[in-house]
């Protein structure tokens, strides 16, 4: 099995990263799994080299060491595994849905969404869908989502089922300034560099059944397993961000704590045993995966 530990460049790495690292390596290392490391920095305006240089450095430190796509790899220039460089992919994938008819253009203002938006959950209601709108350079560029529904068996949180056009309506793939959005590359990338195993934060649930959908779309008839772990909570409403910098591990780092006790402290937040709070950084995914 593969999986992956996928942080984005647009902050610096907080506890909130270390406790889903620990998901990460110690699911992978319980069920036999490979780690690779990718970098998601498909927002061109907010990710920053110096942020994607800080947290290759927080993962040495903590001990985090990947099975495929070393730090150092992307420290050495191009890499397959940074999304920026994987531009000419995602444009490829895209255009083989747009020759079958399957993405259209979108002209319509954030407030006209807003505005237009329809359900629970405030999804965008196909304003543009059947306007003949082309998807080029300056619009933005949206799948169209048939009505059916996802089930799939999530390893922590159990049996889900969801409906894609309903909870999230025709998906934005690419954006008015041409950034590849979220939801496309990650399915794009976890297709093409074969991930069956995904642990990700329960925040990314309500996205599950939209990307076995599109990931259906673009050629791949098995998904992959899922399991999505507690989030390190700011509040009870609120989870952590990376403007947090009481949690941000550079700051911790450079305010005197060692490798284990930033383990320990994001293992404590996320209910682990205190035999897995005392873990060091080195011995992370095995005594975790022993944990859970």
């Amino acid at each position: 099995m593969r999986t992956r530990f996928a942080p984005a460049p647009t902050g610096w790495l907080h506890l909130g990263h270390v406790a889903n690292a620990l998901y990460v390596w110690g699911l992978g290392a319980r069920r036999g799994a490979e780690v690779l490391l990718r970098i998601e920095d498909h927002d061109r305006q907010r990710s920053r080299r110096e942020y994607e240089s800080a947290l290759l450095d927080d993962l040495d430190w903590l001990g985090f060491v990947p099975d495929l796509f070393l730090t150092g790899v992307f420290r050495s220039g191009p890499c397959d595994s940074r999304q920026r460089d994987r531009t000419a992919i995602y444009a490829d994938r895209a255009h083989a849905l747009i020759d079958r008819g399957l993405v259209y253009g979108c002209t319509c203002s954030r407030q006209q969404v807003l505005a237009a938006s329809v359900g629970v959950a405030r999804v965008y209601a196909g304003t543009c869908r059947n306007r003949g709108i082309a998807p080029t350079d300056g619009v933005v560029w949206r799948l169209r989502m048939e009505a059916g529904r996802e089930s799939f068996d999530d390893i922590l949180t159990g049996p889900h089922t969801q409906e894609p056009s309903i909870d999230a309506g025709d998906v934005v793939i690419r954006d008015r300034r041409g950034n590849w959005t979220y939801q496309f590359c990650v399915v794009v990338d976890d297709f093409l560099q074969n991930i069956d195993l995904v642990v990700r934060g329960e925040d990314l649930l309500s996205s599950t059944g939209l990307q076995i959908a599109l990931a259906r779309l673009l050629g791949r008839t098995t998904p992959p397993r899922f399991a999505h772990h507690p989030l390190i909570m700011k509040n009870p409403s609120q989870k952590l961000s990376k403007a947090d910098g009481d949690t941000g591990i550079r700051d911790l780092r450079a305010g005197g704590w060692r490798a284990e006790d930033v383990i320990g402290a994001a293992a404590y937040q996320v209910g682990l045993t205190e035999h897995a709070r005392r873990v060091v950084a080195r011995d992370a995914a095995q005594l975790f995966a022993a944990a859970i």
